[in-house]
């Protein structure tokens, strides 16, 4: 009982990132199941707990828990599920709870029941987060992260370059390294890995995802401009979960994976994980025929150790080490690893990454001072990496520091809520670009307000301010603001707005175009400065409507998003000469409007429908000229369909139209001149999944992505001529790799 009180009361805190702003005179917290007519019991999501004058209330997260702070003299709460009988749960003395809702077995001999979604969102959140569960991403192979969003439409994935594999996401029109990645709420994806850190963590690893568009909690920092996506690892002490999964993965192109998850509780207080990832392209295929390997062959290996301890007083601590070694062979078909980079020989790509890290998280809930709470987050990152795209070199290193300690308390009564605290982040980084040296050292000490009021179940307003100051820029504030007001039980209006301020580490996040002849060229202007760059500065802003609703029994939602981010400031990515990959500071206008729409329905019984819109407005100002952002879709419509039957069977089926890229100037090889840019075609994409659970510990699947075995045409320019001007693999817009078939298994030992 002592390991579950101090690891509810201190999930809010330490993992400090979907922010629970209901706390209380007197704290109660606990864990919400649901049993089934046969007896088998899971974690409830989104269920209700709240006072019986529903004056105060909230629902359980990913895992079923629930942290609730309600007036002294509460004696009952009453926790609520559809499809499930409602309880009242006797409080008086309670600061814990387990609660089992059951599934009436009968109504006039009708059966009810009640499936989870695998994509939750709450309606008491002030900031509106999607709550991805481990269902959703075993929709699809999910190998690794930059694969886990094919059934989520708020995210776009697509390839860096036509040579090395990598993928890239985007969020509301923005690259990837404009959306906050952490792992439990700890910065994970950034600097050297923003894109190919990606890859680092195996989907079989994760729990869950939490994510969230526009600017976040103060707590967490100041980069994020487009939005959050947290990562949740498996955990050691579930005690329902198996203590061994194995995760085999082969498809026809080649690539073949394993995946080994291990949990091992000592007793109720210490528990650990062990996890270990193997991944090898093994094969060489080129299947749009361009002379050029459609992903290189590679080697990846990455470990996870963990260890959780529960002690006495309401202490948490947990600490954790991972390691990850990969090596990547590409290019031209005939190129091998050490040949030498001159015209006549083949054009090779190499990448070899060694990357460290080292985290701890120590908490503890005050037990003298009701709802006051602690904790403190550390992290320590060693990355090196060497890069070779045919003569030109990329070698570069990083070395990071975080710590982050939060103070969480109320003001009064429960609506009102405080969170204090101050960060560090220091970077240092060494890069070598074809034989030019850049090197830095950031140091950023900053400290953070933030305080939430709660009025009812019926308006938030959660307002944040932090101060940093950078050993280069010199101070700056980081103010945020989020409203949620909920007019009816099954509706929630949200608003936020932010300032957001990052550097943009120009090379690591733009290395697709090191896959081309282009000339790196810097426009810096400002002497001691990254790069000689000035700050990425951006206000975001958004409003967004979630509606529920229940239709013969059935659940739904529908959404609407629209967000914009204005930057004040923007390190350009000029490609419009087809030369050149120029970097300059904005001077014009660059902002990105998103809008989305988006409907979720559970059609029949086990048949769930999810379709979506995305329409983007992204503008640039290049060389003076406002233009629309080169290789963004303004429109994508999607549409998901998956099922599941009463003996274990899944079907999933994806299918997305994506609209026109702007490409922009390139080298016509046929004329020796450049073309003006132009749009891209349209196309639609198709993936699915079939699996088949035999038992709880044992499941097949197979799957198919690209089932259209649609490929761009000729994603390499030049590709005859790699040493000549002109060659460019950076020019992506759509599917550099044709139909794709895979099979896996999954196996647990309890």
């Amino acid at each position: 009982m002592t390991r579950h009180l101090s690891k509810l009361l201190l999930s809010s805190l330490l993992l400090a990132g979907v922010n629970s702003y209901a706390q209380e005179t007197r704290h109660i917290t606990g864990k919400v199941s649901g049993k089934d007519p046969k007896g088998k019991q899971e974690a409830l999501i989104g269920a209700t707990v709240e006072t019986p004058d529903h004056s105060t209330g909230t629902q359980t997260d990913a895992e079923g828990n629930f942290s609730l702070s309600v007036p002294e003299g509460t004696g009952k709460l009453v926790v609520s599920y559809i499809g499930f009988t409602t309880d009242t749960i006797d409080v008086a003395n309670a600061t814990t709870l387990n609660v089992t809702l059951e599934q009436p077995r009968k109504l006039k001999e009708v059966v009810v029941s009640k499936r989870k979604g695998s994509t939750e969102v709450s309606l008491l959140n002030p900031i509106k987060t999607e709550l991805i569960s481990e269902r959703e991403l075993l929709k699809a192979a999910c190998c690794n992260l930059s694969e886990s969003f094919e059934t989520t439409p708020s995210v776009d994935v697509a390839f860096t370059d036509a040579v090395s594999g990598y993928k890239q996401i985007q969020m509301l029109g923005l690259a990837g390294p404009y959306t906050l990645i952490t792992r439990e709420n700890i910065p994970d994806t950034r600097g050297l890995a923003s894109v190919t850190g990606l890859t680092f963590t195996p989907g079989t690893w994760i729990e869950g995802m939490q994510l969230s568009k526009g600017t976040g909690s103060v707590v967490n920092g100041y980069e994020s401009v487009a939005g959050q996506i947290n990562i949740e690892l498996k955990k050691p002490f579930e005690e329902a979960d198996e203590k061994w999964l194995l995760n085999l993965y082969q498809n026809t192109q080649g690539r073949t994976e394993g995946n080994v998850v291990h949990r091992k509780q000592f007793n109720d207080k210490l528990s650990t994980n062990f996890m270990l990832h193997g991944k090898s392209q093994w094969l060489k295929i080129d299947q749009n025929d361009d002379g050029f390997l459609d992903q290189p062959k590679d080697k990846n290996f990455v470990g996870l150790n963990r260890w959780f301890w529960f002690g006495p007083k309401n202490w948490e601590v947990q600490g954790g080490v991972k390691g990850t070694y990969s090596s990547n062979t590409g290019g031209q078909w005939g190129y091998a690893e050490g040949t030498e980079q001159k015209p006549g020989n083949p054009w090779g790509y190499q990448m070899d990454i060694r990357r460290m890290e080292g985290w701890a998280k120590i908490g503890k809930m005050l037990p003298n001072k009701p709802g006051t709470s602690v904790g403190l987050q550390l992290s320590g990152i060693y990355h090196d990496q060497d890069a070779l795209y045919g003569q030109r070199n990329y070698n570069a290193t990083q070395k990071s520091f975080y710590s982050n300690l939060i103070f969480q308390s109320i003001l009064g009564n429960t609506n009102h809520v405080i969170k204090a605290g101050a960060s560090t982040l220091v970077d240092r980084y060494d890069e070598l670009l074809s034989f030019q040296q850049f090197t830095r050292s950031e140091i950023v000490p900053g400290a953070f307000v933030e305080y939430a009021y709660n009025h009812l179940e019926k308006l938030n307003i959660v307002a944040g301010l932090r101060g940093d100051y950078h050993n280069i820029y010199g101070a700056f504030a980081t103010p945020r603001l989020h409203v949620r007001y909920a007019p009816f039980q099954r509706t929630a209006i949200r608003a936020s707005v932010g300032r957001a301020q990052r550097t943009a580490n120009i090379f690591a996040e733009n290395i697709g175009y090191m896959a081309s002849s282009r000339n790196f060229i810097v426009h810096g202007t400002t002497a001691g400065n990254p790069y000689g760059l000035e700050p990425e500065v951006a206000w975001n802003m958004g409003v967004n409507l979630t509606q529920k609703f229940q239709l013969d029994y059935r659940d739904g939602a529908v959404s609407f998003d629209f967000y914009r981010t204005n930057f004040e400031n923007q390190v350009v990515v000029d490609v419009e000469d087809a030369h050149d990959v120029r970097f300059y500071n904005l001077d014009g206008k660059s902002y990105a409007n998103s809008f989305q729409t988006q409907f979720d329905y559970e059609v029949i019984h086990g048949l769930d429908l999810r379709l979506a819109y995305r329409w983007y407005d992204v503008q640039t100002t290049y060389n003076g000229i406002l233009k629309e952002r080169p290789l963004v879709a303004a429109h994508r419509a999607f549409a998901n369909v998956g099922y599941e039957t009463r003996n274990h069977w899944k079907f999933d089926y994806t299918v997305q139209w994506v609209g026109q890229k702007r490409i922009p100037s390139v080298h016509d090889h046929h004329h020796m001149s450049f073309t003006q840019g132009e749009m891209s075609p349209s196309f639609v994409q198709m993936n699915a999944q079939i699996s088949k659970a035999f038992n709880d510990d044992f499941e097949v699947y197979l799957g198919g992505e690209n089932l259209t075995n649609y490929m761009q045409h000729m994603p390499v320019i030049g590709a005859l001529h790699p040493y000549d001007v002109g060659f460019d693999a950076s020019m992506v817009w759509g599917p550099v790799m044709g139909r794709n078939i895979y099979a896996g298994l999954r196996y647990k030992i309890r």
